[in-house]
């Protein structure tokens, strides 16, 4: 049987239109982000010696989880990881690590938050905002905390929020709603908004 989709169609299928709230948060993400204290997105340099995108496991190249001190980026914003992605949604409690990587090579965006900062109101916001179906897509929300890797499994010092994609990270100071969906607009592989992504997840057709 041979399937016929109208131009309009396509266009609805590829080009999704933001709501207006969508619309609301991209316009107030420059202010809010300065409010925030978010410096500017940054690109982060792969893994060294080749093992950017690396499986974990017996017999590989790279059997265990390295520390994370030995990722480019705190968090980490690619290198080895679990051969199985973390799945999208809200985490009351920190995902593994080595999934969390691996749902980024899948085009993923990560909300990271300090557990110092889970009361923050805004905190709720966020969470309330990435918890509905559409929005949750390619999208994780959770603490970043992983005691037994040191100040490496701890975000940044004064850093009450962390936005990481594939190869790319920004660092503010308080949440913002606004701004972590500006980061995500652009950085999650969204197959209904394909042309607003920005970044470079090698994976990004493959599903978390």
């Amino acid at each position: 049987m041979v399937v016929v989709l109208s131009v309009t169609t396509v266009v609805l299928v590829y080009l999704h239109r933001l709501n207006p709230q969508e619309r609301r948060l991209l316009a107030e993400a420059p202010a809010a982000a300065r409010s925030a204290g978010c410096r500017p997105v940054r690109t982060i340099s792969p893994y060294p010696g080749g093992l950017d995108r690396a499986h974990i496991g017996t017999g590989g190249p790279v059997p265990t989880l390295p520390d994370l001190a030995t990722y480019p980026s705190d968090p980490p914003a690619s290198g080895p990881h679990s051969s199985v992605p973390a799945d999208a949604g809200e985490y009351a409690d920190p995902p593994s690590i080595a999934e969390a990587i691996h749902s980024l090579e899948h085009g993923a965006a990560i909300i990271w938050l300090s557990p110092d900062a889970l009361s923050n109101a805004e905190v709720a916001r966020i969470e309330t905002f990435f918890r509905r179906r559409h929005e949750q897509n390619h999208v994780i929300v959770s603490p970043f905390d992983y005691p037994d890797q040191g100040s490496a499994g701890r975000l940044p010092a004064g850093t009450e929020m962390t936005l990481v994609a594939w190869h790319r990270l920004q660092l503010c100071d308080r949440p913002s709603l606004a701004a972590a969906f500006s980061f995500v607009e652009r950085f999650r592989f969204n197959l209904w908004r394909r042309g607003s992504y920005r970044g470079e997840a090698p994976e990004r057709y493959s599903p978390i």
